[in-house]
């Protein structure tokens, strides 16, 4: 019998329960459930009357949540039939091209509609929303990926979607505009003259390319201002979104049974932190409770290094200090990124789970630029075939970079990877980096300690 490439599952396989990392913590529970999200004015702890302005009141349930399993309601389970199970590769092909003892299998969320991992919470928000009788979400997006998945659950359940759209990948990816516009979604540049925030920002700063902090801040107001009509849907950092996506990790867990192995090193790209907790909190959960020792790595881009430079402290969610204050690491709020082209990595902050688990020593951080990440991918994609999202490209370099060290050392490590989306969106970066145009780039350290002095007080 020749080598096996794919694990796959079947409908049945779909889990039945999301995975809620809360109860296993091994930090204080309080430092990344509810009562440690701020109330933005008073700075005292958010009260469910504030958040629920914002989101619906099931997904708050969720995250003040204890139970370690969360049922998947049937409508969105029916829905997660149309892409899921997703695959599981053995990379034989990259392997052999690396010449590694190591065996390296990635988790291929690319085979979703929209081409990403971001379908897998943006349906059970849209769910939830239908069953409170709101009309409809606002919503910010970078690459735009989280913004096509968010368009495309709301066509799923009638409701209105308004997407503001960080105004530089606005103009790097219109496709992935077209897309949400093909879901019937109303998309804006961000920053824009459709909020009071957005409008102030431009005075200021007429030429801006935007941030997440400031789509962020846009969306957040226009579903305040809207009176109850609209919630606000979140694509990563909070409790919930992490839970909805460990559907991925729960599904890699039989695969790799399937495989006859157990990963030595997890590994993925981190902005906010949902595709890379998707697939590593359910191998966690062995870590924690059935005495594995995974090491779990989170990769970052060296233009945005929240988790390797930022700071482990109480901050905003958005620019205009309207979101609510959540301890994490962050770059400081008002901070506004390079035009790289890894949009959905530039967010300023990282969920709080991550950064306490990175703090207390369970997840390692590791950064990479930008050229070495498309280098990765063009390695990758020419043993593999598939052309990865640059997001995701900085988990498959450092699963590459991982296998090296195997061939160097000469031990043969399983290493598990999350390519969480494909690029085919995202072609215009692959034609930058291939004609020379990307150059190396890393955040500067002086502007992290500016930003700091900025962070709100807070006395908890």
């Amino acid at each position: 019998m020749g080598k096996q490439y794919k694990f796959t599952l079947t409908e049945k396989d779909i889990p039945e329960a999301w995975y809620n990392i809360n109860p296993d913590m091994p930090v204080n529970p309080a430092e990344t459930a509810w009562n440690a999200v701020l109330h933005p004015g008073t700075r005292e702890p958010a009260t469910p009357e504030f958040l629920s302005v914002l989101f619906p009141m099931r997904f708050i349930g969720e995250a003040v949540s204890l139970d370690r399993w969360i049922e998947v309601p049937e409508p969105v389970r029916d829905v997660y039939k149309l892409w899921r199970p997703t695959p599981l590769f053995r990379a034989h092909r990259l392997e052999k091209a690396l010449d590694t003892p190591a065996h390296i299998y990635y988790k291929y969320e690319g085979v979703s509609p929209v081409g990403s991992h971001k379908p897998n919470t943006a349906v059970p928000q849209a769910f939830y929303a239908k069953e409170e009788g709101s009309a409809g979400f606002t919503t910010e997006t970078g690459a735009g990926q989280w913004g096509s998945a968010m368009s495309m659950a709301c066509s799923f359940f009638d409701l209105e979607c308004h997407v503001y759209m960080v105004k530089v990948s606005y103009q790097q990816k219109p496709y992935r505009r077209i897309i949400m516009e093909q879901y019937g979604a109303d998309v804006t540049p961000s920053p824009s003259n459709k909020t009071e925030y957005g409008r102030n920002f431009l005075a200021q700063y007429p030429d801006s390319p935007g941030s997440l902090g400031i789509a962020i801040s846009e969306a957040v107001e226009a579903a305040v201002t809207s009176q109850g009509k609209y919630k606000y849907a979140l694509g990563s950092v909070l409790g919930p979104v992490l839970t909805h996506q460990s559907v991925i990790g729960l599904e890699a867990l039989k695969q790799m049974e399937m495989a006859g192995e157990y990963p030595d090193v997890v590994i993925g790209c981190v902005g906010g932190g949902s595709n890379f907790a998707g697939l590593a909190f359910p191998f966690l959960h062995q870590n924690f409770t059935n005495g594995k020792n995974t090491r779990i790595v989170a990769v970052e881009p060296t233009a945005c290094p929240t988790l390797t430079k930022g700071e482990y402290t109480f901050d905003y969610g958005d620019t205009a200090q309207m979101a609510p204050i959540v301890k994490m690491h962050t770059l400081g709020h008002d901070f506004v990124p390079a035009g790289i082209h890894a949009g959905g990595l530039r967010y300023h902050g990282m969920a709080p789970h991550v950064s306490a688990l990175v703090d207390n020593g369970d997840v390692e951080a590791i950064a990479i630029d930008q050229l070495e990440t498309f280098e990765g991918a063009a390695i990758f994609s020419r043993a593999e075939g598939i052309v990865p999202a640059p997001e995701s490209s900085h988990a498959v370099r450092a699963a590459i970079d991982e296998a090296v060290k195997c061939k160097e050392e000469g031990v043969s490590r399983v290493i598990v990877f999350n390519l969480s989306g494909h690029g085919l969106f995202d072609l215009a970066a692959y034609d930058d980096y291939m004609q020379g145009k990307l150059k190396q780039y890393a955040y500067p350290e002086e502007k992290i300690k500016a930003a700091m002095a900025h962070l709100p007080e807070v006395s908890l």
